[in-house]
């Protein structure tokens, strides 16, 4: 991999392949793609415009960023498909890199694959990982003083950059306190989970649990599991009260 820095934006080529398509149409096809830190916690990806495999048509847009410089913004256009303002280019970029480069917008397009594997959400952070343990600490939920989970059997799952967290088996949760929710998120790493909302004493906590029933491969280990918001519940881990970390889910 060569990697470059400018301000606080990072560089980075990949030696992935991969492919986008819109409407069932291969957009782009790059065995050489970008790996552009625009914020600290994710890349985006950009492509080769050699790689591209769509028309892009300037839309009059424009985009500015303090370190990237200007960009012009194209629809995407392939076999009679359109994606409106779904690619940019920065031409004059500060960051030399970029120039010969396409951004396309992820939710515009319909399918990401890196390799042959289908990617979601955004792509991965090469410097990321996630790994989940078995364990037979006896950990023990509160909400309120009132025991609202208590195992002996938990997942842990440890996340580059975040708490770890107990994924607790739903036969050691107080299901009953337990409501469905209307929220649903995606992770990249793990897949699409469900939210709960906890009522308890009659006060509700709003999606305070979630778990993923059909993870993705990688996180197979926590398929059917729940888990706890640290920040937000009292977490005993054999019999210790947990301080309550400080994250963005604070």
């Amino acid at each position: 991999m060569t990697e470059a820095k400018r301000g606080r934006v990072s560089v980075e080529t990949s030696q992935k392949r991969v492919r986008v398509y819109l409407g069932g149409h291969l957009v782009a096809d790059s065995a050489r793609p970008v790996l552009v830190w625009e914020n600290p916690h994710y890349p985006a990806y950009y492509l080769p415009v050699a790689d591209l495999r769509a028309k892009l048509e300037p839309n009059g847009h424009t985009q500015h960023s303090a370190s990237r410089g200007d960009a012009t913004v194209y629809d995407v256009m392939v076999d009679g498909t359109t994606a409106g303002g779904a690619a940019l280019r920065y031409h004059d970029s500060p960051l030399t890199e970029l120039r010969d480069l396409v951004r396309l917008e992820w939710n515009a397009m319909d399918e990401w694959f890196e390799e042959d594997e289908p990617i979601y959400v955004h792509p991965r952070n090469p410097y990321s990982r996630v790994d989940i343990l078995a364990g037979s600490r006896h950990v023990r939920v509160e909400i309120d003083g009132v025991t609202v989970a208590d195992s002996r059997a938990p997942r842990i799952l440890f996340e580059t950059g975040l708490p770890a967290r107990y994924y607790l088996p739903m036969t050691d949760v107080r299901m009953d306190l337990l409501y469905p929710s209307a929220t649903h998120t995606s992770c990249p790493y793990k897949g699409t989970a469900d939210y709960w909302t906890v009522r308890v004493e009659g006060k509700e906590y709003p999606d305070y649990v979630w778990g993923y029933r059909t993870p993705l491969p990688e996180s197979q280990k926590v398929a059917g599991l729940v888990c706890f918001y640290n920040e937000k519940v009292d977490i005993y881990v054999d019999g210790e009260l947990q301080e309550r970390p400080r994250s963005p889910f604070s």
